[in-house]
């Protein structure tokens, strides 16, 4: 089986959630013994992970240009992995002129227009409305699942919005969430309550929410918690943390911006507690998973907790978005900073959440049955829903004409500078 994904970014598993999930997908490929290439039109970044010794081939693509139409018909995809719906939109016009019976597979990351929606309404100080949801951002995103075959949902609240808000059929979807590194984790693997110190921030500071919280931690959140443990000290790790984040940093607060992790895992483990105090996102968060992983209990909101806890407990505390969110927030990293007992049934709810709803064995297994369903009997599927099929048609010319426009308008920009 020939596999092509096409990249929105190199992946960097050490450095994302959607690194580490990239990963798993290709993962999932090469245990089926699938030839994988992964291309890209973006700049490899520092911390890209090396594709190649892992026998994955690369290629680096053009936006806006045909010489990708000859590489996918050379190509020959079974399968494409769109990654986010941008590479949709640039792409998947040319996918479907050169390779239409290809699966196209649509890797969602999280919900962008759900993202960018509760954004807005935070810096504009209000509840996210029904309406927020219908804007551009989502009539793009919502046509591109509908003009794939298979979109990948890593949250559960977004596999029901996209039904119930949107009117997606369920069947062009799949829940897929995050997956932990194994199913089962000892708790005398883990180190204990008394050999850790101090608190973790982690999280890339290139995500708009992981550094929204930063700051809102920094200024609302950490000065109150310093009152009652004058020594506790917070530290804050993720990569490409901008100038002004390293502002921040306070040796006098105990406030303390690190920068990149270069063993992440380990930097969890030696803390108490895992904090997220993030005010708007989307999608499930890598940051918290890899806590239960560590056997760290976090402090986070609601949308921090969305999508990755169900009707279960939580491994810690969800803090309630309400007025007073700083001070409830700070009063419950003090209550499992302090309280050994509250700390120990936290860890040990992280270990039954894993169990439930992170297994990786059960959910590739599920994810593979549903490629095996859809392959032999891709043209049956799609003819389904007249959806898919009118958004194919309709919006795909329009890419078409938009994409070849810009080419041609780039081509004679470049004779016009060689005439220069």
């Amino acid at each position: 089986m020939q596999v092509l994904v096409i990249g929105y970014v190199w992946p960097e598993p050490n450095s994302s959630a959607a690194g580490r999930r990239m990963m798993d997908l290709i993962g999932v490929f090469k245990a089926r013994g699938a030839q994988i290439t992964f291309a890209s039109a973006a700049q490899r970044g520092e911390h890209s992970v090396d594709l190649e010794a892992q026998g994955v081939v690369t290629a680096s693509i053009s936006l806006n240009c045909s010489s990708f139409d000859s590489f996918v018909a050379e190509l020959k995809p079974e399968v494409v992995i769109f990654d986010r719906f941008f590479t949709e939109e640039q792409f998947g016009w040319r996918v479907e002129r050169s390779c239409a019976s290809a699966l196209r597979i649509l890797d969602t990351e999280d919900l962008h227009c759900l993202r960018h929606a509760r954004h807005q309404a935070l810096k504009q100080g209000r509840q996210v409305q029904r309406e927020d949801f219908f804007g551009e951002l989502a009539q793009r995103e919502i046509a591109a699942i509908w003009r794939c075959d298979l979109s990948l949902i890593i949250s559960d609240y977004e596999f029901n919005l996209l039904q119930h808000t949107f009117g997606v059929a369920k069947d062009v979807l799949h829940y897929l969430p995050l997956l932990a590194l194994r199913d089962a984790y000892d708790v005398s693997e883990w180190r204990r309550f008394s050999d850790r110190q101090h608190c973790v921030v982690i999280g890339n500071f290139r995500h708009a929410p992981n550094w929204d919280a930063v700051q809102y931690l920094r200024s609302q959140i950490w000065p109150k918690i310093r009152k009652s443990i004058p020594t506790l000290e917070c530290h804050i790790y993720g990569a490409y943390p901008p100038p002004k984040a390293l502002q921040l940093h306070s040796e006098k607060l105990g406030f303390l911006v690190k920068g990149w992790a270069t063993d992440a895992a380990a930097v969890v483990e030696g803390a108490r507690l895992c904090l997220a105090p993030l005010r708007f996102g989307a999608g499930q968060k890598g940051k918290l998973l890899e806590a239960m992983e560590c056997g760290t209990p976090s402090i986070t909101s609601d949308i921090g907790a969305e999508g990755m806890h169900g009707e279960m407990p939580w491994c810690g505390a969800i803090v309630k978005d309400s007025a007073q969110f700083a001070e409830d927030f700070a009063a419950a990293v003090l209550r499992f900073y302090e309280d050994q007992a509250a700390w120990q049934a936290a860890q040990l709810q992280g270990r039954a959440l894993i169990a439930s709803r992170f297994s990786r064995n059960a959910h590739l297994a599920q994810f593979e049955q549903r490629i095996d369903e859809l392959l032999p009997q891709l043209e049956r599927h799609r003819m389904l829903h007249f959806n898919s099929v009118m958004l194919r048609h309709q919006t795909l010319k329009s890419h078409q004409y938009m994409s070849q426009w810009i080419e041609a308008k780039n081509r004679l920009a470049a004779v016009d500078g060689d005439v220069l």
